[in-house]
């Protein structure tokens, strides 16, 4: 092949390939664009008024996940209501909010507040179980306000145990109890459809700790889109 003719191979195909790039980006923009037209629709009927929508990341590209802003005088129930509103449009995979400092409102993020309450606090049960332990009672109430702006995104409740005694019954133990903190969650008002509980049993000790340090029996909590905060520590005795 002449160096003329490939290079016309090269630019044809070059030209393809942009073209298919725009094409895809038109239909995006248009899906996205629906998208956005239906969310605000829900924001405003869900009583959202002030609430802006951002359905690009920080790079310019579009999402599905829309970020949501501003709100400044709005409730904490109002919001809530207002990201599951959103959240519940055919089409959206999830919500969030923007961390803003225009009020009260704002400094909810539940992915700060959450870690600051498991600094302070711990989840517990009854040993060699998955019953919470009635001290557990104000920090899931504590926790589970922390994670009401968080509404529409999916929120991880993961059980761990040490490496005592045994796998299959240690990793049972860790999604009993991680089952049971997401039901005193969906019992405090987070919507069930937006917590998903797994138990990994002592497969993940935390790093630097030896495999069976009692303090490797814990609960993490992470939000999807978002990245992990602190776990608790469960502080039980016996065995898991």
């Amino acid at each position: 092949m002449s160096p003329r003719r490939a290079s016309l191979v090269v630019a044809g195909a070059a030209l393809c390939l942009a073209m298919s790039m725009a094409a895809t980006r038109m239909r995006g923009a248009a899906f996205v664009g629906e998208l956005a037209r239906q969310a605000q629709a829900a924001r405003d009927t869900a009583g959202g008024k002030g609430v802006t929508l951002a359905f690009s990341d920080r790079y310019g590209w579009l999402t599905r996940h829309p970020v949501l802003s501003g709100g400044k005088g709005l409730s904490i129930d109002t919001r809530t209501r207002v990201a599951a509103a959103i959240a519940a449009v055919p089409g959206i995979a999830g919500v969030s909010w923007a961390r803003e400092a225009d009020g009260p409102a704002a400094s909810l993020h539940c992915q700060d507040d959450v870690q600051r309450i498991l600094e302070t606090r711990s989840i517990r049960f009854t040993e060699a179980s998955a019953r919470l332990d009635p001290a557990s009672e104000r920090p899931l109430d504590e926790v589970a306000r922390a994670l009401r702006p968080c509404v529409g995104s999916i929120i991880a409740v993961t059980g761990h145990t040490d490496a005592g005694g045994i796998p299959k019954v240690n990793l049972a133990l860790s999604l009993a109890r991680a089952e049971a903190v997401r039901s005193a969650l969906i019992a405090r008002g987070i919507p069930e459809e937006g917590l998903r509980a797994a138990g990994v049993g002592s497969t993940k000790p935390v790093p630097g700790l030896d495999p069976l340090d009692p303090a490797n029996r814990r609960i993490e909590f992470s939000v999807i889109f978002a990245a992990p905060v602190k776990p608790t520590p469960i502080d039980t005795p016996g065995p898991g």
